[in-house]
């Protein structure tokens, strides 16, 4: 099989040859092997490992995305970002904390920015309605 694992950037991983696929989503781990029926799913903040025919062991944290496998035989892996490694235990403790902790930032900016949204809509609609009541044909 061929594997590509591709960010915006780059092509992280392009490698033919791959006997055996492992990888996480919302549901759990699921494994591909040659001539996988045609499939797509969303991956979750995960490592992918792969096997070749020299049975070593590949690894890539992923930083969710989407895996797509078309005619058993092409997989390719769609992703904002991807590091690949050779130690599992490395990737798994640095990498994927650092992935989750950006994930947790990106949710407290989201967050903060619509309270800001909110606050500011607040205070157009205090200088719309000064009194406090609303006026015929606005919000009525």
């Amino acid at each position: 099989m061929r594997l590509r694992i591709i960010t915006p950037l780059s092509v992280v991983v392009d490698e033919n040859g791959v006997a055996a696929l492992r990888a996480e989503d919302a549901s759990g781990s699921f494994g591909i092997l040659p001539r996988h029926a045609d499939f797509l799913t969303s991956l979750a903040i995960s490592v992918v490992t792969w096997e070749c025919s020299d049975r070593t062991p590949h690894y890539c944290a992923v930083r969710r995305g989407v895996l797509s496998v078309i005619g058993g035989r092409d997989i390719a892996i769609a992703t904002r970002e991807a590091v690949p490694g050779d130690d599992l235990a490395t990737l798994d403790e640095t990498v994927l904390r650092r992935f989750r902790a950006d994930i947790e930032a990106e949710r407290t900016e989201h967050v903060e920015s619509t309270r800001l949204q909110l606050t500011a809509i607040r205070q157009m609609m205090r200088h719309l309605r000064p009194d406090g009541r609303s006026r015929p044909g606005i919000f009525a």
